[in-house]
C-alpha cells in the first residue's frame, strides 16, 4: 500500500533501530542495498536515499512517506504534508539546529550585524539566501559539499551549517550568532496520497508505532507491593506519569502499585521505595507507550 523512503547516511543506523524497535524491520539484502523491504501489509516497498532528496521526492509522489529533517524540507520548498516529529537523531534525542557562526575573535554578535557581500559557505544554499535577504543583508553565497566549518577564515568570512551538541563548531574555534532553523526529524508524506482515507489511516498506524517506541525510550515500569498503612507513603514518593495504578491485593492484605517512570531514576526510587514500605519491587523494561 505505502511506498516508504528511508534517510542514508548519519540518520541511517538509528533509523533502522527505530523500526526494529517498533516491529517494522527493515530487510535488505546488505547494509549497502538501496532497496528494502519490511514484513507488513501495510508497506509496499521500500528504499533507502539521501534525505536531501527525500523531500522534494515524496512531493512529486514517488513515494507515499518518508523519513527526513525539517531543514531539507525548507531548503528544497517541498509541498509535504508532516504527519508529526520524531525526536530522535543521530546520536542523541536533540533537534539539530541551523546556525550561522563565525571566528571566536569576530566582532559580529548577529548576521545583521555582517557586512554586504559577506562570503558564506554553507550546504543549504537556498535557506541561508532567503534568510540573509529576510535580514537585509547581501551575501555572496557559496555551495559547500562538506567540511564546511574548515573554511573560515581562510575561503570564507561565515558557515551557515548544521549542529547537534555544538562541539564540532566549539572545536573549529567558532561562535554561533544566529540560527536560522531548529530541524527535528519528520515523518511526512504526499499530500495527494495523506488524503487517500486508507493510505492516510495505513499512515497514522505506522506513526503511532514509532512515536511508541520513542515515548517508551528511558523509561522503566516498576511494580510493587505494600501494606495499606504505607500507601501513602509510597505513592509519595513515585515520580509517575499520570496517577500511579492502585489495585487491592487479594484477601485485603495490601496494594499493588505500578508505573512508568524515568531509568535514570531508578537507583535512587527502588531503596526509596523500599525505604517507604514497598516490598516486591519489580523493574521492567518497556518497548512501547501508546497514549
Amino acid at each position: 500500500m505505502l511506498k516508504l523512503v528511508l534517510p542514508k547516511g548519519s540518520l541511517e543506523r538509528s533509523t533502522m533501530d527505530l523500526f526494529e524497535a517498533a516491529d517494522l524491520s527493515v530487510r535488505r539484502d546488505s547494509s549497502v542495498s538501496y532497496k528494502a523491504d519490511v514484513d507488513d501489509p501495510r508497506i509496499e516497498s521500500v528504499r533507502i536515499l539521501r534525505p536531501q532528496e527525500i523531500p522534494t521526492y515524496v512531493a512529486d509522489g514517488l513515494f507515499d512517506l518518508g523519513i527526513t529533517g525539517r531543514d531539507w524540507v525548507e531548503e528544497t520548498g517541498s509541498e509535504v504534508t508532516s504527519l508529526g516529529e520524531l525526536k530522535y537523531s543521530k546520536a542523541t534525542t536533540n533537534p539539530i539546529t541551523v546556525v550561522v557562526a563565525v571566528p571566536g575573535d569576530s566582532e559580529y554578535r548577529s548576521v545583521s550585524d555582517l557586512p554586504a557581500g559577506v562570503r558564506v559557505s554553507t550546504e543549504y544554499p537556498e535557506l541561508t539566501r532567503r534568510f540573509f535577504a529576510d535580514k537585509g543583508v547581501d551575501a555572496d553565497i557559496r555551495l559547500s559539499y562538506g567540511a564546511t566549518e574548515a573554511k573560515v577564515p581562510d575561503i570564507v568570512d561565515c558557515v551557515v551549517d548544521i549542529t547537534e551538541t555544538g562541539s564540532a563548531l566549539r572545536a573549529a574555534g567558532l561562535r554561533v550568532i544566529d540560527v536560522i532553523l531548529v530541524s527535528y526529524t519528520e515523518l511526512v508524506a504526499n499530500p495527494a496520497s495523506f488524503a487517500d482515507p486508507e493510505k492516510r489511516h495505513a499512515m497514522e498506524q505506522v506513526l503511532t508505532l514509532l512515536r511508541g517506541v520513542l515515548e517508551a525510550r528511558g523509561k522503566v515500569l516498576v511494580k510493587l507491593n505494600v501494606a495499606a498503612e504505607a500507601l501513602d507513603a509510597v505513592i509519595g514518593v513515585l515520580p509517575a506519569m499520570k496517577t500511579p495504578t492502585v489495585n487491592e491485593l487479594y484477601g485485603a492484605a495490601g496494594y499493588a502499585v505500578e508505573t512508568v517512570v524515568p531509568k535514570n531514576e531508578i537507583n535512587i526510587l527502588i531503596p526509596a521505595l523500599k525505604d517507604a514500605g514497598a516490598t516486591d519491587i519489580i523493574e521492567l523494561p518497556l518497548s512501547k507507550i501508546v497514549h
